[in-house]
């Protein structure tokens, strides 16, 4: 959030001074910073999917264990 606030200054600093190369500057940092939230957000989600995932796993083994123990001959 901070790149973002920053690239946004350089933007308007750069509107304000005419200084196309500072306006994008400004959009660029912007631009990088929701990619770096984004590829936060994606890697926090594959984390708890994971995290679920094994979950899953212990569930459906103590299912077999279920199973395998009810069948005693």
């Amino acid at each position: 959030m901070k790149d973002e606030i920053k690239g946004k200054a350089d933007e308007l600093k750069g509107k304000l001074t005419g200084d196309k190369s500072e306006e994008w500057k400004g959009k660029a940092e912007q631009e990088a910073d929701k990619m770096r939230r984004n590829a936060r957000d994606i890697r926090d989600d594959v984390k708890d999917k994971a995290g679920e995932m094994s979950d899953e796993e212990r569930a459906r083994d103590r299912e077999a264990e279920t199973v395998r123990e009810k069948r005693s001959w």
